[in-house]
């Protein structure tokens, strides 16, 4: 790591300012954002209306809904685990480059590298997904509103509008996106209760607890149903990624060492139970399970708002869907263009002497916002030819965003010793989540090869 120079002067903690010389950086960015605001950008990256919504019609065929709300479940608690160990070495190491600066105190080098392009892979696919699940609902809900057909073509301009506003809201600076993820919060938590509240009291059908805590469902070809359920475990992992948010955004957080590994964990835990909460009250409501699955919109849980709410109430509920999405997305690349900040600031991109620029007004990194919203556009471009490159996107996405999850590090199993390895002010230590960290990350890398392969 580059040695710093003459210290930036900035509103700031002296002790968090200090200590991110310590760790071999000078500080260039601005500390705008509080513990709230650092936790929101997690859980709107996590963003249950964006995956869980989008993911949705690809669960109903791979397993059905046993394996949308079980695996719901088990990945949490994998994710939990995952999530306290990262807290951990978050705040021992509260830089930008989150996974991969830790990776390479702890792991070397090597592992470093490995891990950090590994990372900006899945985050800048999470761009890609986020977006155009945003401009799929779009062009489900302008369907159902004004009859506009919802062709790849018109879908990928709606994409590149929507990647665009992104970019200009990112360009103002990181208070402007605290404060939407802030409100990104209370908009996902009662949007959630909204669907689920209308979806429980406007049908007068619903389904029984057996069907939707039972019902195994294998539309994709293959006979063994543990690898149909290790497929459909992809709605949960793809979902559950982006929680190290609240770790690309500690130099810009007070109090980065407590506050951005507490807003790992609650983002997580909140999520969780949110989330199950969601896929139950949507898969209680089905009315027709295969109208469901082929519906016109293309966009299934849109059917069930449909058939449950009519087009009035549909058409509403899919509009909050839709912002929460966009709010997903604004954090999403906020935290890619972070990494792709730190990742340059240690010369590690061609070309990184202008991706780790920093505005001088608004202590933003211009360029690397940019460059991320450009690569997750290009990303997309498959989908105008192929109805299944948007689920080659999510997969690609949660292969990098879980793989290259430090286990040896935050285990404390790697070689680093000595005054190499940091402990942080928060928590009890790492070691006692590390066998359900493993297994969670055995599970999303199965998940993730199952995909991938399938198509």
């Amino acid at each position: 790591m580059e040695v710093p120079h003459a210290p930036h002067p900035l509103r700031a903690a002296p002790d968090e300012e200090q200590r991110l010389r310590e760790l071999g950086y000078r500080p260039v960015l601005a500390r705008r954002m509080g513990g709230f605001g650092n936790f929101a950008i997690s859980f709107s990256v996590i963003s249950i209306l964006s995956g869980c919504m989008t993911l949705y019609g690809f669960g109903l065929g791979t397993g059905g809904p046993a394996v949308m709300l079980w695996g719901w479940a088990g990945v949490g608690l994998f994710v939990l685990c995952v999530g306290l160990a990262l807290a951990e070495v978050t705040s021992a190491y509260p830089t930008s480059g989150a996974l991969y600066y830790m990776a390479d105190r702890l792991g070397g080098r090597r592992w470093g590298w490995y891990t950090g392009w590994l990372n900006l892979l899945g985050l800048l696919g999470a761009i890609a997904g986020i977006d155009y699940g945003a401009a799929l609902f779009t062009g489900a809900f302008l369907n159902l509103r004004f009859g506009f057909e919802p062709t790849p073509e018109k879908t990928m301009l709606i994409f590149m509008a929507i990647l665009l506003l992104h970019a200009v809201l990112n360009l103002f600076g990181v208070r402007l996106v605290s404060v939407l993820n802030s409100i990104s919060v209370w908009w996902h938590l009662a949007g959630v209760a909204l669907i689920v509240g209308a979806l429980v009291i406007v049908p007068d059908h619903h389904r029984s607890p057996s069907f939707v805590f039972t019902e195994f469902v294998n539309d994709t070809g293959w006979s063994s149903p543990l690898y149909v359920a290790a497929i459909g475990l992809l709605l949960a992992q793809y979902t559950f990624s982006g929680y190290d948010a609240s770790a690309h955004l500690s130099e810009e957080t007070s109090n980065a060492s407590v506050s951005a590994a507490r807003g790992i964990v609650r983002a997580i835990w909140v999520s969780w139970i949110a989330g199950f909460v969601l896929l139950a009250g949507l898969t209680f409501a089905i009315q027709d399970y295969d109208a469901t699955r082929n519906t016109a919109t293309g966009v299934p849980p849109a059917q069930i708002l449909l058939d449950g709410l009519g087009t009035g109430g549909a058409s509403a509920l899919l509009l909050v869907v839709i912002v929460a999405q966009l709010f997903c997305g604004n954090a999403e690349v906020a935290a890619a263009s972070r990494m792709v900040f730190a990742f340059s600031r240690d010369g590690a991109l061609p070309g990184s002497a202008l991706w780790r620029k920093v505005s001088a007004r608004t202590r933003t990194p211009v360029a690397a916002v940019w460059l991320s919203v450009g690569v997750a556009c290009l990303l997309a471009l498959p989908s105008l030819y192929s109805a299944t490159a948007y689920g080659a996107v999510t997969a690609i996405n949660v292969i990098g965003s879980h793989r290259p999850t430090p286990s040896r590090c935050c285990c404390g199993c790697g070689p680093a010793t000595g005054s190499r390895r940091g402990r942080g002010t928060w928590g009890g230590g790492a070691g006692r989540s590390a066998g359900s960290r493993w297994c969670g990350w055995r599970s999303s890398r199965c998940c993730s090869a199952c995909r991938s392969r399938r198509r």
